[in-house]
């Protein structure tokens, strides 16, 4: 009876310890991942979302749209997510790179960025089409279709140094 008690309070510590640690990944925006993703020489990953039609999700928007938590769902990372978790990033800001790449608070240092394996234990998601199609998809009154391989084709933003 006392080991089964053990193993239960052993799981219970790993499921809340997991959870909180979960819990402390912040959304800090675009201009904290620009610091080290605008270099030429490393793909200026930063200037290409920037021009590009996430980074201008807002725009996109009229001003009643801006106000619909319908529309920011998907046009607004900081809007989109679990308030607790926003640290610096804006609204304004539309779909920024943590929409994509997940939460970047704790793993945006060079040295975590520089191990993959280690900066996804940190938060970090590499995209895929699960992650596109949640605003890609038929719930868009502008939906018309979506080839994942096309259109991350359009937006790609490699890093060169990586190869």
């Amino acid at each position: 009876m006392n080991y089964r008690k053990l193993v239960f309070l052993f799981g219970m510590i790993i499921i809340f310890s997991s959870a909180s640690i979960a819990q402390s990944y912040k959304y800090i925006g675009a201009d904290k991942c620009k610091m080290c993703h605008n270099k030429a020489d490393k793909g200026a990953q930063y200037d290409k979302w920037a021009a590009g039609p996430h980074a201008k999700a807002m725009e996109s928007l009229s001003a009643d749209e801006q106000k619909n938590p319908k529309c920011l769902k998907c046009h607004s990372t900081a809007a989109s997510v679990d308030q607790s978790m926003v640290a610096t990033i804006k609204v304004e800001e539309g779909v920024s790179c943590e929409s994509c790449h997940g939460p970047g608070s704790i793993y945006k240092s060079a040295t975590i960025m520089k191990n993959q394996q280690l900066a996804l234990t940190k938060g970090m998601i590499l995209p895929e089409e699960a992650v596109c199609k949640k605003c890609h998809n038929e719930e868009s009154p502008t939906f018309k279709g979506f080839d994942y391989k096309e259109y991350s084709a359009k937006i790609a933003h490699p890093d060169p140094t990586l190869n």
